[in-house]
């Protein structure tokens, strides 16, 4: 159904097609694309590129699979003046991200005791499952959604849940500009009230391993990454605030009739300029700054939970980095000689920004930005480093990526014991339901060695570190 032509490296164009105002590129290995399901998620390329100021390419990469309006995987940059801002190309969960920190102890140091004992410490601090939040607290009033929108993820240090020198390892500092509270509806309020610190459900962790294998010694030595190193990997977002945001709008949008003309109604995209546009962006950037401080948060429960445990200091616990999977964000790249400001439309996919980049913190404008890829709870999750590609706005991918759908990993688990399997694997998971186990399985995802190592054939980033997953918590 679908003539793709290889460019380069793991690089294909999806030909512009009429109605098409750009054509598709897809970033993947001919095994990756024989091996997926890929008419859906391939159509929603196509459809994407219908969108009014599409700017290059409608782009999916490796890990793509199919999403609302946007492929999971997706990224699409808008001319600022004349393009559109849509919803489902930043996703419901609005800055869902992935954190990396690492803690100064060998995981092959700990003792079978100190294991269960952190998983389930963790467990009990952090809480998860749909809606789940902390209850016993007053949660939050509008003065702490207020405060929280106008400082971003210094809110949360200032109230000593981390420290100042975290700023410099989140994308942004960890604060998107321009949120305002007022573009938020009281439902989205009410629900996000008692959800900040919380992992939520689906495909959200918290997962300690070991680094297994450094690619690039001299990035993982200017990082602070050593072979064997214990590491927490942070996988959450906006919880209920930025799902009800993300309805809120898309409901309408709907209603203003934004939907027509598009080949599917799901992208229904407002221009960046008017007052509706706007007002997403607004809400969208409280929603971001909500899910920056919800990291925070959760980070700041598992260095309590090393304390509790090891005695580890919570300072001693370094943040490398957290970056954002699910953003459009307003950034300034050069197209056909000329230097353009873009709204970048991320859903699925991570900024890579190369040695240089004007937004990095000292130590990443010398390296490069890190690139966070889980992949699945079984294997392997990986650490890169951007490189800065123009051909994708400086996008790589976000993870393995699904291969089957929840329903379809659930039914293929029925009746079998997935915590004893993954026990038997060596990894030992917690979480709030089986369900959830089940249709989070290993086997549900693609192989995220495959997926970055496309990324790197492609030249969007290179793989600096690999990580074994041991002990994971699960929504």
């Amino acid at each position: 159904m679908f003539n793709l032509k290889q460019i380069a490296p793991a690089t294909f164009v999806l030909p512009q097609e009429q109605g098409m105002k750009v054509p598709g590129l897809i970033i993947g290995t001919e095994a990756l694309l024989e091996n997926m399901e890929m008419e859906k998620p391939l159509e929603q390329v196509r459809n994407v590129a219908f969108l009014p100021g599409i700017v290059g390419y409608s782009i999916a990469m490796p890990d793509i699979h199919w999403g609302y309006g946007f492929p999971i995987g997706g990224v699409a940059a808008m001319d600022a003046e004349t393009g559109v801002i849509s919803p489902g190309g930043v996703g419901y969960d609005i800055n869902c991200g992935v954190r990396l920190a690492v803690v100064p102890i060998k995981f092959s140091d700990l003792t079978e005791h100190h294991k269960n004992s952190l998983l389930k410490t963790i467990f009990k601090k952090i809480p998860s499952g749909v809606g789940e939040g902390y209850k016993h607290e007053k949660g939050m009033d509008y003065s702490d959604y207020k405060n929280m929108l106008s400082q971003g993820v210094k809110w949360s240090i200032d109230q000593g849940y981390g420290f100042e020198k975290d700023l410099d390892h989140i994308e942004s500092h960890g604060f998107i500009p321009g949120a305002d509270i007022g573009a938020v509806s009281n439902i989205a309020q009410e629900r996000g009230k008692h959800q900040l610190g919380s992992i939520g459900s689906g495909n959200h962790f918290v997962e300690i391993g070991a680094i297994s294998h450094i690619y690039l010694p001299e990035i993982a030595n200017a990082w602070g990454i050593e072979e064997g190193q214990t590491y927490v990997l942070i996988h959450s977002g906006s919880r209920g605030f930025g799902h009800q945001i993300c309805q809120d709008t898309l409901n309408e949008f709907m209603k203003l009739g934004y939907a027509k003309g598009l080949p599917d109604k799901q992208l229904v995209a407002a221009p960046i300029r008017s007052n509706h546009g706007q007002q997403y962006l607004r809400a969208m950037a409280a929603a971001a700054n909500f899910a920056f401080n919800n990291r925070q948060r959760i980070l700041h429960g598992v260095r309590l939970s090393f304390q509790e445990v090891l005695g580890i200091k919570p300072e001693d616990i370094r943040l490398i980095y957290d970056v954002c999977h699910n953003i459009a964000k307003f950034e300034t790249h050069e197209f056909e000689g000329v230097k353009r400001k873009l709204c970048v439309h991320r859903k699925g996919a991570t900024r890579a920004y190369g040695p240089g980049a004007a937004e990095l913190s000292p130590l990443f404008k010398v390296t490069g930005q890190p690139v966070l890829v889980p992949g699945d709870m079984g294997r392997a999750s990986h650490l890169m480093v951007g490189q800065g590609n123009t051909l994708t706005w400086c996008s790589s991918c976000h993870g393995a990526g699904r291969a089957r759908s929840r329903i379809k990993s659930s039914a293929a688990w029925k009746g079998r014991e997935p915590v004893d399997y993954m026990r038997s694997q060596g990894v030992s998971v917690m979480a709030t339901s089986i369900k959830t186990i089940a249709e989070e399985m290993p086997d549900a995802y693609k192989d995220v060695d495959a997926v970055v190592e496309a990324c790197q054939d492609a030249g969007l980033a290179k793989m600096v570190a690999k990580m074994k997953p041991h002990l994971v918590m699960k929504g």
